[in-house]
């Protein structure tokens, strides 16, 4: 999870990230598309029409809740208004490059084209839900193209900076599968993404502001309609992001991707560490939990040798005592740096063991889709690599 920021010399390539206010860089040139409009916009865009501001109401359903693709199946507008609409806006400017499925079934990668020709990567993932009828379908969403952060054992951090992602490309990853869910459901047409985890490319905190909105249409009733507290948003510890939204008054969850229990090992993963310590960092998350009453999820990807040890494990526990916060162990994905091995598993169940024996809550992320390069950057990069 990283940001785009220009290099400063002799800090590993990085500076601090600061909050995205700014569109899109190529915003200016090029038409707005309806999936980018919130229902406030789209009633003041139906007014300048000469329409009743039901009428933007009634857009607005047709583009986030039905998730229409086709300006001719928005069966009660007018036709002269849906005329105008369809020349000032496009529906949505994502379009899919490749779509692999994993062996078992249960999970899914899309590689998705921009309009400007740039791609993101997003993924479908399936699990049970003991309980409940129906399984629980997560979709993992992308924030910017690329990443600016540098952490080592990312293959998104390990290919720079693009630039960041409109709310409106943001919510068009999670309508992307939510459509195709509709279309294989024997009941049809009612929802079935069940929770959304901003987890793919790029520092979602530093893209701040198209992340917000996304989630405004995301929970919007007459969009998804999805809970806020079905939300996560993960971030490389970017303390101004965290302390926004804690003032934001939404239920979201906040993962933290930690790595590291000590400043000079997190300074050596993520340089971001350099700007965010851990001890400012592990303020803001307390804030975050005090405020809204979630517990924080911190991430922990287990590297073998580097910060996996029983004294990893026990600084890790002393650091983070209290009841409000969760670690997930996270078997390493595949990285660019040959130096970085994940685990073998006879270590993580120890670091897990000495985890919970230091009175930490923990859970061990099962690994799917590798078959299908699944892990945040993995296929898009499969894809630009020379063959």
């Amino acid at each position: 999870m990283r940001a785009g920021m220009p290099a400063e010399a002799g800090d590993g390539g990085v500076q601090p990230a600061r909050l995205s206010t700014a569109p899109p860089s190529d915003a200016r040139d090029r038409l707005v598309p309806l999936t980018d409009m919130n229902e406030a916009a789209m009633i003041e865009m139906a007014a300048s029409f000469g329409q009743p501001a039901f009428r933007g109401r009634q857009l607005f359903h047709w583009v986030h809740g039905r998730l229409e693709t086709e300006f001719g199946c928005m069966s009660n507008l007018p036709r002269p208004f849906i005329s105008l609409v369809a020349e000032a806006h496009p529906l949505g400017t994502l379009a899919t490059v490749k779509e692999l499925v994993s062996s078992d079934g249960v999970t899914r990668k899309g590689l998705l084209a921009l309009s400007d020709g740039q791609r993101v990567e997003t993924v479908l993932m399936e699990a049970p839900a003991p309980g409940h009828e129906a399984d629980r379908y997560t979709v993992c969403v992308s924030s910017q193209v690329g990443c600016a952060l540098g952490c080592k054992f990312c293959v998104t951090g390990q290919m720079g900076f693009e630039r960041q992602l409109s709310a409106g490309e943001i919510v068009e990853q999670v309508y992307h599968f939510e459509r195709s869910l509709r279309r294989a459901s024997p009941k049809g047409g009612h929802r079935q993404i069940t929770n959304v985890v901003f987890m793919g490319m790029g520092e979602p905190m530093a893209n701040f502001d198209s992340v917000l909105a996304a989630v405004r249409l995301l929970t919007a009733p007459e969009g998804m309609g999805l809970g806020a507290r079905r939300i996560t948003i993960s971030t490389s510890g970017l303390v101004p992001g965290i302390e926004r939204m804690a003032g934001e008054g939404l239920q979201l969850g906040l993962a933290i991707s930690l790595h590291a229990p000590n400043d000079q090992l997190r300074d050596r993963l993520m340089p971001v560490n350099r700007h965010y310590p851990i001890a400012q960092l592990m303020k803001a998350a307390d804030n975050y939990a005090s405020v809204t009453g979630r517990r924080v999820t911190y991430e922990y990807a287990l590297m073998d040798g580097v910060n996996d040890g029983g004294d990893h494990a026990r600084e890790l526990g002393a650091l983070l005592s209290g009841p409000l916060c969760h670690v997930n162990l996270i078997p390493l994905n595949r990285s660019l740096d040959p130096a970085l091995k994940p685990s073998p598993p006879w270590r993580v169940a120890a670091f897990r063991q000495w985890l919970e024996e230091a009175g930490i809550a923990c859970t061990v992320r099962e690994t799917k889709g590798q078959d299908i390069l699944a892990a945040c950057g993995q296929l898009r990069y499969a894809e630009q690599a020379p063959k």
